[in-house]
């Protein structure tokens, strides 16, 4: 059952696209709370709101805020004109919204992709986690910052891409040219219908030299082995392959994660890249030092990754420093970069690759390194 309270807009925050930010009193204390305009109308100081406040009662993630449900105030909301689309998101929930998708009928995008079925050779770099898009994105623009990039973000987790504050972030930047929300997920400069769709507008509509898929804010995992969202990796991979794209995977690596699954090589990368992903994909090996190069080697051959994928290795400094040059603080599960290094270097890595295979430049394979020298080596 959803938790349900009614709270009163006590003062607006901030409001950004979409996304408003609003405090509520409910029954005499101040809650942070998230209003989509989208979803629920505008709301303003005064109103009285419907708030679906499970995530904090069950001390979820959702960075503690409520969200609202309905303005009771204004329940029919304020009248809006009538955007253009006939693909519904959020398919038969009582938020189902209507939107315009790039490859629909009524879209003038929809001849282009209709006869569209190849990304030529573009590289798509793969993620599991929204976190992994700024380090992936700063580096390619370390590299070659007139390269355009596109994000494509996917329905695994939170579903408005104004929930995203990164997002903004990197466009504001420079560090992403646009967007592409897909399956459930809305809000993008463009909408499609699925990742394969996607990826082609993001290649045929925003011009993108390079692609970055994850999902938005909030992995789901369960501690089983394919019971996480970040098994959409696989889909991933194989789409980009499908359509003659090239998949750079980013492994979730972590020496600074406690929980045994996760320590070295995450269980999740393991079963993504070792058992699910079908198609072949250059998966990016950050330089670290030799004790924990040995430990990723070791866990990637054990879990069958060495024989299906090729193992690129890459510095993926250059993205984090450009990304503190920026002051652009990223975090994962609470862990900034300095906390958990390795983590970042990998998608950074992975964005590295991405961008040196549009440049034509050397990529070094795991069997082209001398035994050795992986954590001497500085390329």
């Amino acid at each position: 059952m959803i938790h349900r309270k009614i709270g009163k807009v006590k003062a607006v925050a901030s409001s950004q696209g979409d996304l408003t930010e609003i405090s509520v009193d409910i029954a005499g204390k101040i809650y942070p709370a998230i209003n989509f305009d989208s979803l629920t109308g505008r709301v303003k100081e005064g109103d009285d709101v419907l708030l679906n406040t499970t995530a904090v009662d069950l001390n979820l993630g959702s960075g503690g805020y409520h969200f609202v449900m309905a303005n009771l105030t204004e329940p029919a909301g304020v009248e809006e004109n009538d955007n253009p689309g006939h693909i519904m998101k959020l398919r038969y929930t009582p938020f189902q919204v209507k939107v315009l998708a790039a490859e629909e009928q009524d879209s003038p995008h929809h001849g282009s992709l209709k006869k569209e079925d190849s990304l030529a050779g573009t590289p798509v770099v793969c993620c599991t986690l929204h976190s992994m898009l700024p380090p992936a994105a700063a580096a390619v623009k370390t590299l070659a910052p007139n390269l355009r990039i596109v994000y494509v973000m996917t329905d695994g987790a939170a579903l408005p891409i104004q929930f995203s504050r990164l997002v903004q972030i990197l466009k504001e930047r420079g560090l992403i040219q646009g967007t592409v929300t897909t399956g459930h997920s809305f809000g993008g400069d463009l909408e499609a219908v699925n990742v394969y769709s996607g990826l082609l507008a993001a290649k045929k509509v925003l011009h993108a030299d390079i692609i970055i898929v994850s999902m938005g804010p909030g992995i789901v995992g369960t501690g089983t082995t394919f019971g996480f969202t970040g098994m959409e990796q696989a889909d991933i991979i194989n789409a980009t392959a499908v359509l003659e794209g090239i998949p750079v995977a980013v492994p979730r690596i972590s020496f600074a994660d406690n929980r045994e699954r996760h320590y070295g090589l995450s269980h999740h990368s393991r079963t993504v890249l070792g058992k699910a992903s079908f198609a072949e994909a250059i998966v990016a090996l950050p330089i670290m030092d030799e004790k924990k190069t040995k430990k990723i080697i070791s866990q990637m051959k054990e879990g069958g990754i060495t024989e299906k994928h090729n193992i690129a290795v890459e510095d993926g400094n250059p993205g984090l420093e450009l990304l503190k040059e920026l002051d652009i603080k990223v975090t994962t599960m609470g862990r900034t970069i300095a906390e958990d290094k390795e983590f970042f270097l990998a998608p950074s890595a992975a964005g590295s690759i991405a961008a040196k295979i549009l440049l034509d430049e050397k990529i070094k394979f795991l069997d082209q390194w001398e035994k050795g020298e992986i954590w001497k080596k500085k390329e």
